[in-house]
């Protein structure tokens, strides 16, 4: 399967894949993040079932703080 994670082509074995596993794939691990796909904002405690699809368009923002 291949989608589009911020704006980079991205490629998974897997024909779907959660959320979750895409985080533990990518090895992404900073708690603070915001994660839509194709535009829709999807919760964080919906990850492990919001499901990616081939083609999807990921975008993937981490909050920061600071002052």
């Amino acid at each position: 399967m291949k989608i589009i994670l911020n704006n980079r082509e991205e490629e998974f074995e897997k024909d779907t894949i959660t959320v979750s596993e895409m985080l533990d794939l990518k090895m992404f691990t900073f708690r603070m993040r915001i994660i839509k796909i194709n535009g829709e904002l999807i919760p964080k405690d919906k990850y492990s079932t919001a499901i990616i699809h081939d083609g999807d368009n990921i975008q993937m923002f981490y909050l920061m703080s600071g002052g």
